[in-house]
């Protein structure tokens, strides 16, 4: 370690280079590993504010809740207890009154006396008294408490009596109303009264309708429109910058041990162990990587006090510890090839050649 650290100090510039580069590449990393995170975050918060742990919708929605549509004896035939509660969701568009500008939310229909209705944090105002009320995630922060607003295909106007935080569902921020009003703003007949049934209890919902299918928590998110290829995509390039940041730091190292193999073979003669000279380079190799991971987490930390609110960013420590620690063992695998060059020195051959 001392004579890596002596010689990262006498060749500043040099040393300087590679832990710049090797740090863009990992604040690269810890932004897009944040995106993913903040994407996912938007696709699934109002879900796991629910505690969603099965649903229940019918089998031609192919897992996406917001096509599902049940009819009243459908949701008779199942038994629910205080852990379930029947919604109905509708992707649409809100308007205020008078206005002609749109935005695209996820309408979702609740009981009253069920437990996402009577859990549901409530930010500003108080949760609906009347059929014409609603409550709006606070991502629609245009909208303000007591305005009046138009919900997708129903002509009735509704007001907005209260905001809760963080609701999102699929993309798009959360409006929560009455169940009743589900059918009329997804323009479906009265006898389609929800769209499923979502429940938070470890024992999954029963059914013996054939009509009907059943998603634990995991089978539901992979089946979100756009989820799982949105992940998939992310992973890859998460993966494949991982993997540049190795090739980097190997490339580095490498020209650096043959620019050295002189100065190795002048201690090897001196009868210093080829074992110090290996561990010397883990050691180097060590240094740069921490040195690299504290710029990147130290840029990162900078982005995301700049960041404007409305960029889909979640940054979460325990991930992104995760992140700087899988960067820090690939750059170390990294040295394993100098690593061999210098097992393989020979001093005779170096110093004579």
């Amino acid at each position: 370690m001392f004579l890596a650290w002596h010689e990262m100090r006498h060749e500043k510039g040099r040393y300087g280079l590679i832990i710049a580069v090797i740090g863009l590449i990992s604040f690269l990393i810890f932004i897009i590993s944040a995106l993913a995170l903040g994407l996912a975050h938007q696709n699934t918060a109002s879900i796991d504010s629910w505690h969603t742990k099965s649903v229940l919708m019918t089998k031609d929605a192919n897992g996406n809740l917001a096509q599902s549509v049940m009819t009243a004896p459908e949701l008779r035939q199942q038994k629910r207890n205080q852990q379930s509660a029947v919604v109905g969701i509708t992707p649409t568009n809100i308007n205020r009154q008078g206005a002609s500008n749109h935005d695209g939310i996820q309408f979702v229909g609740l009981n009253t006396n069920e437990y996402i209705y009577q859990n549901m944090p409530i930010s500003k105002g108080h949760r609906p008294q009347r059929a014409n009320e609603v409550i709006i995630s606070d991502k629609l922060s245009h909208y303000h408490l007591n305005d009046k607003i138009k919900i997708g295909l129903d002509d009735n106007t509704y007001t907005i009596s209260g905001i809760t935080p963080d609701a999102l569902y699929n993309m798009a921020p959360v409006v929560y109303g009455q169940l009743t009003n589900w059918n009329h703003i997804k323009g479906v007949n009265q006898n389609f009264k929800a769209s499923g049934i979502v429940s938070k209890a470890t024992t999954p919902i029963k059914t013996n309708n054939a009509q009907l299918q059943l998603f634990n928590h995991d089978q539901f998110l992979k089946e979100l429109p756009g989820y799982s290829a949105q992940n998939t995509t992310f992973i890859f390039m998460i993966v494949f910058l991982i993997i540049i940041a190795l090739v980097v730091v190997t490339i580095f190292l490498y020209i650096l041990t043959l620019q050295k193999r002189p100065n190795f073979a002048v201690l090897r003669a001196q009868g210093i162990p080829n074992r110090y000279l290996l561990r010397n380079t883990f050691s180097e190799t060590l240094l740069l990587m921490l040195f690299a991971v504290i710029l990147g987490c130290g840029l990162t930390t900078l982005t995301a006090t700049i960041i404007p609110s409305g960029v889909p960013m979640y940054f979460d420590i325990p991930l992104m510890f995760g992140v700087a620690t899988g960067i820090l063992v690939t750059g170390l695998l990294g040295s394993c090839i100098p690593m061999l060059v210098i097992s393989k020195i020979d001093p005779v051959t170096v110093i004579g050649g």
